[in-house]
This record gives structure tokens, sequence and C-alpha cells, in this order.
């Protein structure tokens, strides 16, 4: 794959993270060695990839790490031997006491963090409180980065259920929004994941690839979906890797014949 390439294969990994953050980086390793043998240019590991428990607790707080810890060590390792990018969720250490940042890190082939995100809207929501452990990410214009000609935005799990988010990342230029997450079971919970997943795919003519944890905790099916709405590649239950192309001239034939970004009316504004 060249540099100006204009298509290219997109991985989604589906696993389940543990409280062991070397047995973590070992196995995202071995992902990342499995998605470039197939092909993939750019590989998205779920949200909580360095280290995950569930409920949430002090745990998070004591392995949580910094940008330059282990954790994105690996990422850059694995990103360089492997000529990829790479995009993970890390558990990130914060200056608040008992509390951490739920952050995405992209990672490109040279090893160099190219993007970071912070979760903006923390999962207060089916009896779970996200926002007793984690630092809200701050508002901002979002951080782009190129797979080669492709624009690539970040956004994290319960942010999916607020369009605005998205289409901030649009506006912003991205024709791929990256989504880790860990999707917590639940009633309806499968069928919320794939409906706001697909639905933003639509609204934004963008493609979307969605990475979750397996069951027992989340959902699973993990998907990477295309401006029309179609599931390219998805996994059911299982461990594994899921490969779909993607394909900036899909991105403007769709926006030629649905014209929804250029004939909206509204803007997208932070409330704060």
């Amino acid at each position: 794959m060249t540099e100006t390439a204009a298509n290219i294969l997109v991985a989604v990994v589906q696993f389940a993270p543990t409280d062991d953050r070397m047995h973590n980086r070992d196995r995202i390793a071995a992902f990342v060695a499995v998605a470039a043998a197939r092909g993939a240019r750019l590989i998205v590991f779920p949200e909580y990839s360095s280290y995950f428990v569930h409920p949430l607790g002090e745990g998070f707080v004591h392995n949580a790490e910094s940008v330059d810890g282990d954790f994105v060590d690996t990422l850059r390792g694995a990103a360089r031997e492997h000529d990829v990018y790479v995009v993970a969720g890390l558990v990130e250490e914060t200056d608040v006491p008992r509390r951490f940042s739920n952050t995405l890190v992209a990672v490109d082939p040279l090893g160099d963090v190219v993007a970071t995100y912070r979760k903006q809207h923390l999962y207060d929501a089916f009896g779970a409180r996200e926002s007793d452990w984690v630092v809200p990410g701050e508002l901002g214009r979002p951080q782009i980065f190129h797979v080669d000609t492709i624009p690539v935005g970040l956004q994290t799990c319960y942010d999916i259920r607020f369009p605005e988010v998205s289409r901030t990342v649009v506006d912003a230029g991205a024709e791929l929004i990256v989504v880790p997450a860990e999707w917590v079971r639940g009633p309806l919970k499968e069928h919320h994941w794939q409906t706001l997943v697909t639905a933003r795919a639509i609204e934004n003519t963008v493609y979307i690839a969605a990475a979750d944890h397996t069951p027992p905790i989340g959902v699973g099916t993990s998907l990477i979906v295309d401006p029309m709405g179609v599931a390219l590649a998805a996994l059911g239950e299982t461990t594994g890797v899921a490969v779909a192309e993607v394909s900036r001239a899909r991105v403007a034939e769709v926006r030629e014949s649905n014209p929804s970004l250029a004939l909206r009316r509204y803007r997208v504004e932070p409330i704060d």
C-alpha cells in the first residue's frame, strides 16, 4: 500500500482485556501481527485495552499509565514492526485524585503518537457510574489523522449515543470514524449498539469501524460499516479480527447521491 493510496484495509480487533497489563500488551502485539498479515493498514482495538475489570474501581487508578508508558510503547513497537497504524484504548493517569482518563491513542507506522482522544460522554446510564472514576475529556476541535490519504477521527463507546460527537468529527474532515468500545451487555444493548453505529455512518455518510469487548461483559459484534449503512465485516461473540476495505471514492459517490451534509441547516456547537 503506497502513501497516496485512497483505498485501505481496516481491521477491528475484538477481545476481552483483563487486569494483567503485560498479558494485554502481548495479546495486542499478536493481534497486530495477525491483522497486518491480512493486509490491514489501520488496526482498531477496543476501549480499555490496557487494563479492564468489571466493575470500575480503584484498580483502574492504580494501573493507569501515561501516554509515554509501557502500553503505548507496545503500540509503537507493533506499528513500526508491521508498518501499520494502531488505535487502542488506554487507562491514562491524571493529576486528579482517584480519577483516570479514558483515552484513545493513535500511533503511526513510525511509532509516533498522531492523535489522542479523551472520552467526552461518560457512561452514567443503565445503572453504571463511569464519572465516579473517569475525568471527562475536554471539548474542542477533533484531532484528525491520515492513514495514507484517508482522514480518520476518534470517539469512544457511549459517545456514539450523541450524534453531535460524530458530526463534529466529520465537520473536522473525517471520512472514517473509529469507535473503540466496551459496550456492556443488557436489555436490547446489542440492538442499540448495531443501530447506533449504523445510524452514525448513514447520517454522516462516512465509514465507522467499531471495536468492542467479547462477552460476557461486552456485547461483541464489532463491525465496519460503509457510508450507506452496509456492514462490510463483523464479528459475533468470539475473539477475532474483522477486515474490510475503506474507499474515499465510495464516500464521494455516496455524498453525491445523498448530499445530506451539504443540505443541513443546523450547526453543532458545544454547550459549555
